[in-house]
């Protein structure tokens, strides 16, 4: 891979870094079996973007194979599984080379690649090709899938050098004081806490006074809390004067890995991921073993539910146990393994085949921490709940596509599993996934069945990476287009219908009352907080049960809803704790990402709020009054602003008439920002002012300097560039990007001398900076705002104007101009402050709030979701059944556990949960609609609860008025909110509150009135 192609990658650069993508381009991978396992871990290696990924299989494509293996048709029935897949493999990634190899495996072929990965295969296979790859250095993966088990092996040899163990940024505080001692002790500011953990090395810079730290090399610590650590014996130190950062320094390792044949009778090297299953996963070790004998003696696999095939298999596990000696067997898992190893099931092999896609890229970069050794993983309790249940899942093969799901499931699941009505929200990378593997299960496209899906993005280059359904030529179209379309030619049986809407109050018209009781469940593929929040809130509204999942780069969660079983999404838990405190923004920043965050502030207020303003202004008359009565200082600077706007720079504004004005403008706002403002601050708060006895400028508070426009300096130049050029595209001004005529420009503007003045108030902390904004304005202030009041009431001031051309910030043009002001404005303050700069890839995420994502990760969430769906299908109702996951595949963390039960509360002695509510019919047997009195009736009567406040939304619409309890309920709704209620809301929730509550008691089931 010479140059990489940062438009397609951009996402999953921000997960693995340019130097882990350069290694993975001189990889040349090979995936034996190209089964649902394998084109699965085939599809993310290439999407990753390896140098070439090899294909083999002497197979023919079966009915089986079409229940997982999403690149092959029915059409392909009888040709070589390989050669089928090969072109729409090519066409994931054009940037890798594939092709396919359909005669047998052996020592020649494998010796031509650096990662070898089995599926499908034998033992013998096995043990003889990963001792050649041991011997040879080759990397090798075994990765396998029998129905509901699945099996994960690395060998990456001897000494393999981990150069990054998890991928994280390494840690960095301010340091607030040092002690001199043994060990000396470091408190860091109270700003946030250190996120150091025990052990790891760290390294000392700019502290003062005790200098010696900054020379040493990187030294081990010991947490004592989350503000401080031990470190070295400063005892012979100088005295420690203020100032330093402290950060972690993130060493190689390196790890030796046995041969598979050795690492078999090693139980020490399984790596668990569900702690309630840990006997189950050291007795599949076994199992897995033993099918491999099943096959080699009766040259098959276990018949499906077959009884003395199962007998069969234990007794193997039981002989290879007189060996392993484990102290209990889990023979039910053993049974279920035999029972359904000739399934093939999609949701499996998105999982274990994100997780193999993963270790490739490892063992090709460099990057995380690989699998030692071995993975064993289940999903059971997808079989019925109740063992009498388990024959209705025998059923015989019979030549479809869902042929490697019937034989686990049975006949009439499959049934059940086609008639299913789903919404899915979202058609990004999560998306993508679950609809392929919706396509494979059959999810939806029975006669009765269907899928809804809706996302109004379209799709861009960067999507390509992870959005798997969409090619190069789908670029600028609907995703939930393209996507449903890309499904339909999966399978041609699937009912699918795309949406372009928003999930939001606003679309609560096209989904509705009646679309969320049609639904037998909705799966939430969205990548915010917010969006997730108001599905949840409506699933709960309608009982409908919820599929969760997200990703953020190696890191991956999921989440089932089920209706009065489990706890739901709930509210937003996202902390503003992460939030930048403005006064940290305005005048002292620390960090890299606080002069990102100011750049992206400036762009926002001087290109998009000023024009939008400015726009509202002249078409809206209404403007001014408005905008006065958010207060004198909020009104002074917004009206201020859309004056100068419209003002042209000759009578003392800032509306330019060419490119001239535009590059004077740039010069003299890179002056005010870089040098003038600098040296106000510095002349209210100089270098060596104290503040009770302590330096000023110390701990998170760095003393800035003020810089010097240097016409040869790239970054000064650079950030007029773009400046100017945003500026002129507000104002309809044609702009250049030719530096030679700017640096001409440059010459003849004139900047405005300045001196600090005295009378300027700089606020310490957000509390002082919220106080000035409420208070009163002084006489100077009321006069400036009545000037600009009329000023801005000219009537030749309107005619003469024209609307300005808002701009909204787009990360992803290189040619737009944004990141070039972001970087610069941000490397530029960083300057001022002697912050590192940061690059424009790294100033790209942060600035543009970039989630990092890669394939594999998406494809690991999408399988675990869709294993939830077969349990809610099934209808599952115990607790037990079901499994929240949370995942980080840089190290192999898995936990996955039962989701927590909806916490109760009590009113007036009786249990609910957010799951409980009380239905009322407003219109019972055609009647005309009850009154309120009517309803507190009925609560009395039913629930023997006396109302005495309603709320809806936030409107209070009965606190005891006797006058509205004649009216009809929609008719006071109506009254107190002033608003009609539209004609698709079919239920109103209503909050009441009751005489009988207890004082503490915070909530109440709802209301849910139908109209």
């Amino acid at each position: 891979m010479s140059e990489i192609d940062e438009g397609f990658y951009s996402r999953q650069l921000y997960v693995l870094g340019h130097d882990a993508m350069y290694r993975m381009g001189k990889a040349n991978v090979l995936i034996a079996g190209l089964r649902g396992l394998g084109v699965e871990i085939a599809k993310n290696v290439i999407l990753s973007g390896v140098k070439s990924v090899t294909i083999q299989d002497e197979g023919q494509t079966e009915w089986t194979d079409l229940s997982s293996q999403f690149f092959l048709k029915e059409s392909h029935l009888g040709q070589n599984r390989a050669t089928c897949s090969l072109q729409q493999l090519s066409d994931l990634n054009p940037r890798v080379r594939v092709s396919a190899h359909t005669g047998p495996l052996d020592n020649d072929l494998l010796l031509q690649f650096q990662v070898v990965v089995l599926t499908d295969s034998s033992l013998d296979d096995q043990k003889r090709f990963g001792e050649l790859c041991h011997s040879q250095g080759i990397k090798f993966i075994v990765a396998d899938t029998r129905g509901l088990c699945g099996q994960l092996f690395c060998d990456f040899g001897e000494e393999f050098e981990v150069l990054d163990r998890d991928g994280e940024a390494p840690a960095s505080a301010v340091i607030q004081r040092i002690t001199k001692d043994n060990p000396g002790v470091v408190l860091c500011t109270d700003e946030q806490r250190h996120e150091f953990s025990d052990g790891i090395k760290v390294s000392f810079s700019e502290v003062q006074g005790m200098t010696e730290l900054n020379s040493i090399g990187p030294v081990e610590i010991r947490v004592r809390d989350p503000y401080s650590f031990s470190t070295v014996d400063t005892s012979a130190f100088s005295e420690y004067e203020g100032g330093g950062i402290v950060t972690e320094v993130k060493e190689t390792f390196k790890i030796d890995f046995k041969p598979l044949s050795e690492a078999l009778l090693d139980h020490e090297l399984l790596i668990n991921n569900d702690y309630g299953k840990i006997q189950r996963h050291n007795t599949l070790h076994l199992a897995f073993q033993a099918l491999h004998s099943f096959v080699k003696k009766q040259q098959r696999l276990p018949l499906p539910w077959c009884q003395s095939d199962a007998d069969v298999l234990l007794d193997m596990v039981r002989e290879l146990n007189t060996v392993a000696q484990l102290e209990q067997l889990d023979e039910a898992a053993v049974r279920k393994l035999s029972y359904t190893a000739q399934g093939d099931l999609a949701p499996m092999n998105a999982f274990i085949g994100g997780l193999a896609a993963q270790e490739v890229i490892k063992a090709c970069s460099g990057k995380f921490t690989p699998l030692q050794q071995w993975l064993y993983f289940d999903a059971l309790e997808c079989l019925p709940e109740e063992e009498d249940q388990l024959t209705e899942c025998s059923s015989p093969a019979k030549g479809t596509r869902y042929d490697g799901q019937i034989t686990v499931f049975g006949e009439a699941f499959q049934e059940k599993l086609e008639r299913q009505r789903y919404f899915l929200v979202g058609a990004g990378a999560i998306g993508c996934e679950l609809l392929k593997n919706f396509a494979l299960m059959g999810l939806g496209a029975g006669e009765e069945g269907h899928i809804t899906v809706t996302d109004m993005d379209f799709i861009e280059k960067s999507n390509l990476n992870r959005q798997f359904l969409f090619r190069s030529q789908d670029i600028g179209k609907p995703k939930s287009d393209v996507a449903a379309k890309a499904v339909r030619e999966m399978n041609p049986q699937m009912n699918i219908t795309a949406h372009k809407n928003r999930l939001d109050p606003d679309s609560e018209g096209v989904y509705d009352y009646n679309f969320f009781k049609g639904l037998n469940g909705v799966a939430a593929a969205l990548d915010n907080v917010e969006a997730r929040v108001y599905l949840d809130g409506r699933c709960v509204q309608h009982q409908t049960p919820m599929l969760e999942g997200g990703t953020l780069g190696s890191k991956g969660h999921t989440l089932v809803v089920v209706p009065h079983l489990t706890e739901s999404y709930g509210r937003d838990q996202s902390s503003s704790d992460k939030a930048i405190p403005l006064c940290t923004l305005k005048n002292f920043p620390y960090r890299i990402e606080h002069t990102l965050q100011w750049a992206r502030d400036h762009f926002e207020g001087q290109f998009k709020q000023t024009p939008e303003n400015v726009n509202l202004f002249l078409r809206d008359v209404g403007f001014v009054e408005r905008t006065l009565g958010h207060g004198d200082a909020e009104a002074l600077e917004v009206l201020g602003g859309v004056w100068s706007s419209l003002e042209e720079m000759q009578v003392g504004g800032q509306r330019p008439t060419s490119w001239k004005d535009c590059v004077s403008w740039a010069r003299c706002k890179w002056e005010t920002v870089y040098n003038n403002d600098i040296r106000q601050l510095l002349h209210c708060f100089p270098p060596e002012q104290t503040d009770s006895g302590l330096p000023f400028w110390s701990g998170s508070k760095r003393c800035p300097h003020p810089l010097t426009f240097d016409p040869n300096n790239t970054t000064h130049v650079e950030y007029v560039v773009a400046a100017a050029n945003l500026y002129a595209q507000i104002y309809g001004v044609n702009g250049t990007r030719d530096f030679a005529s700017i640096r001409e420009i440059l010459e003849t503007v004139s900047v405005p001398p300045f001196t600090p003045k005295s009378s300027v108030k700089i606020h310490l902390t957000d509390k002082e900076m919220k106080e000035d904004k409420t208070k009163d304005s002084d006489d100077a202030e009321k006069a400036r705002l009545e000037e600009l009041k009329g000023k801005l009431a000219s009537p030749s001031l309107k005619s003469s104007a024209m609307q300005m051309n808002p701009i909204d910030f787009e990360k992803d043009d290189d040619s737009n101009f944004h990141m070039d002001y972001i970087v610069a404005a941000s490397n530029l303050r960083a300057e001022n402050y002697d912050i590192p700069a940061a690059d424009r890839h790294q100033s790209k995420r942060i600035a543009g709030r970039i989630i990092p994502a890669i394939a594999t990760t998406t494809a690991a969430v999408a399988g675990l979701m869709c294993l939830e769906l077969y349990k809610l299908v099934q209808g599952h109702q115990k607790l037990s059944s079901y499994r929240t996951s949370y995942f980080i595949l840089a190290v192999q963390y898995f936990v996955l556990a039962q989701p927590r039960r909806p916490q109760t509360f009590q009113v007036a002695g009786k249990k609910y949960t957010l799951w409980d509510d009380f239905l009322v019919e407003g219109r019972r047997g055609g009647q005309q609609e009850m009154t309120l009195g009517d309803l507190v009736e009925y609560i009395k009567e039913n629930y023997s609860l006396t109302i005495c406040s309603l709320l809806y939304g936030p409107s209070l619409i009965y606190s005891g008025q006797k006058d509205r309890l004649k009216l009809s309920v929609s008719d006071v709704v109506k009254m107190v909110t002033k608003k009609e209620i539209p004609p698709y809301k079919k239920m109103l929730d209503l909050m009441p509150s009751f005489v009988e509550e207890e004082e503490d008691c915070e909530v109440a089931p709802p209301i849910r009135y139908l109209l």
